[in-house]
């Protein structure tokens, strides 16, 4: 199994709870948590993802969640939002 890239993964994690709190009203991790994972944040790295790395150079603020009102995959965040609601709170893990 490959490892997914951390960065990768923080941003995905970031962005479902930003989103579950901005458009769901749902807090799906404690303040402190998303405040040290925003602190974690490189926007630097490149992902292999263009659009994203780019808009988050552009829009990302790590003292709030409100950048991913614009968010280029807001469906995608809605879809992976529900995939962890419906599991209990859990993150999916592949195997």
């Amino acid at each position: 199994m490959t490892e997914v890239n951390p960065e990768i993964r923080n941003r995905i994690r970031l962005a479902v709870a930003a989103y579950a709190y901005e458009y769901e009203s749902a807090s799906i991790m404690s303040d402190h948590e998303f405040d040290a994972m925003s602190r974690r944040i490189n926007i630097e790295v490149d992902t292999g993802n263009t659009k994203l790395d780019n808009y988050f150079k552009k829009h990302f603020e790590p003292a709030t969640g409100m950048w991913v009102r614009h968010h280029p995959d807001k469906q995608g965040l809605r879809t992976a939002y529900e995939r962890y609601h419906n599991r209990g709170g859990h993150w999916y893990v592949s195997k």
